[in-house]
């Protein structure tokens, strides 16, 4: 898989061609692709190909998610760049998008996100764990497209120190105007990780997807 730009890429599972779906998976900051890959074995599905770039020293955009734009530039579009290369390179290798999903935690669901709402079409699936679209409150949400019925799966704390609630909620209601399926699961005093309610939701997503 020939990315632009050569970023790192980690991978687990089948190759994507031949896989049933192909999973990008999206690192926090502080994390890596390894860190993030561990999410695949907790899934454990056969049939799913992961595949997880590495940010530039450990993140992808330098402040909060919630600050202006081009205070946290060229990360922000650096990391889009990094993410729209996979799905190219997956694409010229024969894999669909509608096979393909993106999954994030923390700022790798910011970032997974806002990739998607900019990139509007038919995923396999999207999964944003304790994020939401990037910017500071009041940002226009003027994104064009339409999923065409992705389903999106958005989990987060209610008491999340670095994820507002109320993003969570504007997130939700945004994929729903691009037209995908959301189901918005919000966990009261969970702080800011991944629950096993969380991964059984994204089991059965994965496993509904043809």
């Amino acid at each position: 898989m020939m990315i632009p730009g050569n970023p790192h890429v980690s991978r687990k599972g089948p190759d994507p061609s031949k896989a049933r779906l192909t999973m990008i998976l999206v690192h926090g900051r502080g994390a890596s692709s390894a860190d993030i890959l561990g999410l695949a074995d907790e899934l454990g599905t056969t049939d799913v190909a992961f595949v997880a770039p590495d940010a530039p020293g450990r993140t992808w955009y330098p402040h909060s998610f919630l600050s202006p734009i081009p205070q946290n530039e060229p990360g922000i579009s650096s990391g889009l760049a990094v993410l729209a290369g996979i799905v190219s390179a997956l694409n010229h290798d024969g894999v669909t998008t509608d096979r393909i999903g993106l999954l994030g935690f923390s700022q790798g669901a910011c970032l997974s996100l806002e990739f998607a709402a900019r990139n509007a079409r038919r995923y396999a699936a999207i999964i944003g764990l304790s994020g939401g679209l990037i910017g500071p409150p009041g940002t226009p949400r003027d994104y064009t497209g339409s999923m065409a019925g992705t389903p999106v799966y958005l989990g987060c704390s209610d008491i999340d120190a670095h994820i507002p609630l109320d993003r969570v909620h504007e997130s939700a209601e945004v994929f729903r105007q691009l037209g995908a399926s959301v189901d918005e699961r919000i966990f009261a005093g969970m702080g800011h990780l991944v629950n096993a309610e969380e991964i059984g939701a994204m089991k059965e997503l994965l496993s509904a997807q043809p």
